[in-house]
């Protein structure tokens, strides 16, 4: 008996941006995202992506846990995630968690998921992820903004009875030292709005933002990158047990096209099937996994990758790793 992945969907908003054609997008990949609308949350994105996994067959009653992975809540609380489940009229016996993190958030919720079911706290987990990172963005800070873009993810993991693992060679690694390489400084217990001036300021090259805006060192994050994804592939590797060519499919964090190819060349990755493909949606933080193995399992009806290794990493700084077999999963 073995947790694995057997729906995944997303949802991005209907309003989208268009990078302006230039150097930027044409080395990140990015050629637009999604939007949030005014008013819309990362939970909203995250119902309409569980909805679908209904409509798929999947049923409301059978589902034992919601994980919810946002940085975008709609209240300090209570758990959005209790409202989640209310909103998806799950049974008063469902528990909800939120859990903040951010783009290696898939991956922790997979450990997460993969616990409750094979220690018995669970048959059935809904894994949600929703970011709306467009509303931390200052409109003026044209290096941040044509990178992040909005959306919603579900995901079923649910207890299948197979001798093989579903969800396994798990790693998990910290970097709290570099907190505030990718943060909003104000607006938390440490700093509250209401304490804290608001304070602007602009770059060499006319980026402009606040105190209460999105902030990412993205120079720092390409080097924490670079550092901490190698070792992580190894380490995955090593602890399922083969050797790189034995992986179907890689599929990074989609932060950029060109950190996703870059991250493939230092981990000596060559042509082997990596999966990278920002174009239409750009960075959606914690959906951005989840939105890459549904696409995927789209393009590959006919032949489900057994081991595809996920790797994710950044705010926090965190990352983590590990392989998954999509024989069970169905994108809808």
């Amino acid at each position: 008996m073995s947790a694995y992945i057997t729906k995944i969907a997303y949802h991005l908003p209907q309003q989208s941006e268009e990078n302006p054609p230039g150097r930027l997008t044409k080395k990140t990949g990015i050629l637009r995202r999604h939007i949030a609308a005014e008013g819309e949350t990362a939970a909203d994105l995250a119902v309409k992506a569980a909805e679908k996994i209904f409509a798929a067959g999947a049923r409301r009653e059978e589902i034992d846990f919601v994980l919810f992975c946002t940085q975008s809540p709609d209240y300090f609380l209570p758990t959005t995630a209790c409202i989640v489940a209310d909103r998806l009229k799950l049974k008063k016996t469902c528990a909800a968690l939120d859990f903040n993190l951010g783009c290696s958030g898939f991956v922790y919720g997979l450990g997460l998921a993969k616990g409750l079911i094979e220690t018995g706290q669970a048959k059935k987990v809904l894994l949600l992820t929703g970011e709306t990172y467009s509303k931390y963005i200052n409109p003026d800070d044209h290096a941040t903004r044509p990178l992040f873009g909005d959306g919603g993810a579900a995901t079923m993991v649910e207890l299948v009875e197979e001798k093989a693992e579903g969800i396994y060679a798990l790693t998990y690694g910290t970097d709290g030292e570099n907190f505030d390489k990718l943060i909003v400084p104000a607006g938390g217990a440490r700093h509250p709005l209401d304490k804290t001036p608001r304070e602007t300021s602009a770059d060499e090259h006319g980026n402009i933002r606040t105190n209460r805006n999105l902030f990412m060192d993205g120079a720092a994050i390409m080097e924490f990158a670079l550092k901490v994804v190698p070792p992580t592939v190894e380490d995955v590797l090593n602890k399922a047990q083969i050797s790189r060519e034995e992986v179907d499919y890689y599929v990074f964090h989609q932060a950029n096209h060109f950190m996703v190819n870059y991250l493939r060349q230092v981990c000596n990755l060559g042509e082997l099937p990596c999966y990278n493909d920002v174009a239409e949606y750009g960075n959606t933080v914690s959906c951005s996994i989840p939105i890459a193995l549904c696409d995927l399992l789209k393009a590959k009806k006919t032949d489900k990758p057994q081991k595809v290794m996920l790797v994710g990493f950044g705010v926090g700084l965190s990352w983590g790793g590990c392989m998954v077999n999509m024989h069970h999963a169905e994108a809808v």
